[in-house]
């Protein structure tokens, strides 16, 4: 259950177990645990001190860094998290438009804990109602139902958020309509590029996919796992969180380590070993490969019609389903058991710039011995093989 210490792709349990792994801190962990370059950037800082009341250089170091590297934007903005960046973009959609309703990606499953994102889940509990009805959701890849909510609420929708991609790529030119959709209707195009950012591509999924989003959000993989995130944007809606302006003030977001100085120069390191390395490259060759290996597992295991791999190479995640075909939590914690019996931790695939050939073919071996016991279950019933409770999915109303 719990974790001492990694390196590389590898993690060691309180029991001195040794596991390959493919979460990688939430897909934050890019480059492999405890990256030499990154660790000792932030060390020889944090020797200098972690945190003044007055702005570091680091800190315009590392904003110079990322715009250099995500040039469709102006400025930048860093604070910790994912959900505290994507909560400032929607402040500061709100005040840009004076609109106040957020259409965000239905497909998409997180952007932030604040109230206008988790008041839509199953998880609503201490969210007004007033405040869940002002967020409104489309689909990806269908631009008809985008043009629907515009229709209904005219002149109201502030932002239009999602992941640039996930499982799905863009179809039929979908992320560039949507952004000719939202300058016709008054509306900012705002992308997620939590888990895209440093991982699709180096500039994010805007750049692979030739886009210019009004504010963009980074995180996760830019500092290889430190707590840094970014909110990126056009100069005219960035300023709205300054002091170079004459309008309403936004309170755009205040934290007391927002500028901690290990972090932003664990987040320099980072970007300078994809701008000197093939990171991305690697990430795309080391999950074609998984992929392969993977759905090969899957067919000689005669499994493929319950076992699937799905999305681009360097962020592939899996769908255990039942055997009447539909999306299983219980044999997807069978599939978890028997990989982690055998040394693997995948609650994704998602490969790492530290995980090697062999370590693939390794996890492969792993994955055919795992379906043959999934191939089992499915003929007789899984409760003779679960040796403990089955996940659940995180988004429940009751525990």
């Amino acid at each position: 259950m719990f974790i001492t210490h990694g390196s590389g792709c590898r993690v060691w349990d309180v029991d001195g177990n040794e596991y390959v792994e493919y979460g990688m801190g939430l897909r934050a962990v890019t480059l492999g645990h405890a990256h030499p370059g990154v660790v000792d950037a932030a060390r020889a800082q944090m020797m200098l001190g972690t945190n003044f009341t007055r702005p570091s250089p680091i800190e315009i170091e590392c904003a110079e860094t990322i715009l250099d590297i995500v040039d469709r934007a102006d400025m930048v903005k860093f604070c910790k998290d994912g959900s505290t960046a994507n909560s400032a973009a929607v402040r500061l959609s709100r005040a840009y438009t004076g609109r106040d309703l957020v259409a965000i990606c239905a497909d998409h499953p997180f952007f932030s804990y604040d109230d206008w994102f988790i008041g839509t889940t199953p998880m609503a509990a201490g969210v007004p109602q007033a405040i869940r009805e002002l967020t409104v959701s489309f689909r990806y890849n269908d631009l008809d139902s985008v043009r629907l909510l515009f229709e209904r609420y005219p002149g109201q929708i502030a932002c239009v958020l999602l992941e640039a991609e996930r499982i799905e790529p863009p179809r039929d030119g979908f992320l560039h309509e949507l952004r000719n959709l939202c300058t016709e209707e008054g509306a900012l195009l705002v992308v997620d590029e939590m888990i895209t950012g440093f991982r699709l591509a180096v500039g994010g999924a805007q750049a692979l996919h030739d886009i210019t989003p009004d504010l963009s959000t980074f995180g996760k993989a830019m500092s290889n796992g430190f707590s840094v995130s970014a909110v990126l944007g056009r100069r005219e809606v960035m300023e709205l969180g300054g002091l170079r302006h004459s309008g309403d003030r936004v309170f755009l977001l205040s934290t007391t380590h927002g500028a901690e100085t290990h972090a932003l120069a664990a987040a320099v390191a980072t970007m300078k070993i994809y701008r000197e390395e093939p990171v991305i490259d690697t990430l795309y060759s080391r999950g074609e490969r998984f992929r392969m290996l993977a759905e090969k597992a899957a067919r000689e295991a005669g499994v493929e019609e319950y076992f699937q791999v799905v999305g681009p190479a360097p962020n592939l995640v899996y769908v255990a389903r039942d055997a009447a075909g539909e999306p299983s939590q219980s044999f997807r914690t069978l599939f978890l058991q028997e990989m982690a019996r055998r040394g693997f931790l995948v609650p994704s695939f998602v490969v790492s710039y530290a995980h090697d050939e062999e370590d693939i073919d390794q996890t492969a071996e792993a994955i055919a011995e795992s379906l043959a016991i999934y191939a089992r279950a499915l003929d007789g019933g899984i409760d003779g093989f679960l040796e403990g409770p089955s996940v659940r999915p995180v988004y429940r109303s009751r525990n």
